[in-house]
C-alpha cells in the first residue's frame, strides 16, 4: 500500500513538473514571437511603470527627507548600472572627447531631477508628471534655436497648444494656483536642455560614453551636496531608499533596452503612459483625485506631443 501511494505521488509530481515546464516553454515562445518593435514598446511601458513607482516612493519620503538626499539616492542606482553596463559593453567609453558638453548635459539633468522632486513633494503626482511631459514640446522650440531644426506653422501650433495645456494645469493667477507647480515646469525645461545637448553629442560621442557621464557626473554633484542635507533614515526608510535606487536603475535599464530594440521615434510616445500610471498611483497611494482641469491639461499636452512627434516623423521620412 505504501509503495502504491509513493508511486502515485511520484507520478503526480512528474506531471506537475512537466506541466510547469510546458508553461515556461509556452511563455518563452510567445516572447520570442514578438517583433523587436513590440518588445521595445512593452519595455518602454514597463520602464514608465517602474519610474512611476519610484516617484511614488520619493513622494512618500519627501515628507521626512530633503530633496537633495532623495536625488542622491536616485543617482546612486543610476551610477551603479551605468558603471556596470559600460564596463561590460564598452570599456573604452570611459573616455570622453567632449567633457565640457558632458558636464553641461549632466547639470541640465541634475537640475531637472531636483526641480521635479521638489514639485513632486508639494503637488499631486499626476499634475507633476503631466507638466513634466511638456518637455518634448519645449525640445521642439530649443532645437529650432540651437540645432537649426525647422519650426513650421503646424509644429509651432502644436508647441503653443502644449504650453496652453501646462497653463491649464498650473492656472496662474487663480486661487488654486500653487507656486510649487512651477518646479515641474522648470524640470521640463531642464530635460529639454539635456535632450538638445544629447542630440549635439550624438554625432560626436558613443552612446555609452554619454550614458556613463550623465550618471557619474550627476552622482558626484549629488555626493558633494548631500552631507549638508543628510538626515539619518530609519531602518524602514533605508529599505525604501534602496528600493528607490533599484526602481530607478531598473527603469533606466528598460529604457535603454527598448531603444536597442526599436527606434526612439517609435517607443518615445509610449512614455506618455506615465501620466496614466501617475494618476492611478495618486488615487491609490496618496488619495489624490485630480480635478477635471488637470485631466484636460494632460490631454492637451499629450495630444500636442503626439502631433509634434508625428510631424517630425513625417519630415524625417
Amino acid at each position: 500500500m505504501q509503495l502504491t501511494a509513493r508511486l502515485r505521488q511520484a507520478r503526480s509530481l512528474n506531471r506537475n513538473r512537466i506541466s510547469e515546464h510546458c508553461r515556461r516553454n509556452l511563455l518563452m515562445n510567445n516572447l520570442s514571437r514578438m517583433t523587436p518593435v513590440t518588445q521595445g514598446i512593452l519595455l518602454m511601458i514597463m520602464a514608465m511603470m517602474f519610474l512611476t513607482a519610484m516617484d511614488s516612493v520619493i513622494k512618500h519620503l519627501s515628507g521626512t527627507y530633503h530633496e537633495i538626499q532623495l536625488v542622491w539616492i536616485r543617482y546612486a542606482g543610476q551610477t551603479v548600472i551605468a558603471v556596470a553596463f559600460v564596463a561590460w559593453k564598452a570599456p573604452g567609453a570611459f573616455r570622453s572627447r567632449n567633457l565640457g558638453m558632458q558636464v553641461l548635459r549632466s547639470l541640465f539633468l541634475f537640475f531637472a531631477t531636483l526641480c521635479f522632486f521638489v514639485g513632486l513633494a508639494n503637488i499631486g503626482i499626476a499634475a507633476a508628471t503631466s507638466i513634466l511631459q511638456s518637455s518634448p514640446i519645449l525640445v521642439a522650440v530649443a532645437a529650432y534655436f540651437f540645432l537649426g531644426e525647422s519650426l513650421g506653422r503646424r509644429k509651432l501650433a502644436g508647441v503653443l497648444a502644449g504650453l496652453v495645456g501646462v497653463f491649464v494645469i498650473i492656472r496662474p493667477g487663480t486661487e488654486v494656483f500653487n507656486p510649487y507647480a512651477l518646479f515641474p515646469a522648470l524640470a521640463a525645461t531642464g530635460f529639454a536642455g539635456y535632450t538638445v545637448v544629447t542630440r549635439l553629442l550624438s554625432k560626436r560621442e558613443d552612446i555609452w560614453t554619454s550614458f556613463f557621464y550623465t550618471a557619474v557626473l550627476g552622482g558626484v554633484v549629488a555626493s558633494i551636496l548631500v552631507p549638508f542635507f543628510w538626515t539619518a533614515p530609519s531602518l524602514v526608510d533605508a529599505g525604501l531608499m534602496i528600493f528607490v535606487a533599484m526602481l530607478g536603475a531598473t527603469g533606466q535599464f528598460l529604457i535603454i533596452r527598448s531603444l536597442f530594440l526599436a527606434e526612439a521615434s517609435i517607443v518615445a510616445p509610449f512614455g506618455y503612459v506615465s501620466i496614466l500610471f501617475a494618476a492611478v498611483a495618486g488615487m491609490i497611494v496618496f488619495n489624490e483625485y485630480p480635478d477635471h482641469w488637470t485631466y484636460t491639461g494632460a490631454a492637451i499636452i499629450v495630444s500636442s506631443g503626439l502631433y509634434i512627434w508625428h510631424r517630425e516623423s513625417r519630415i524625417s521620412k
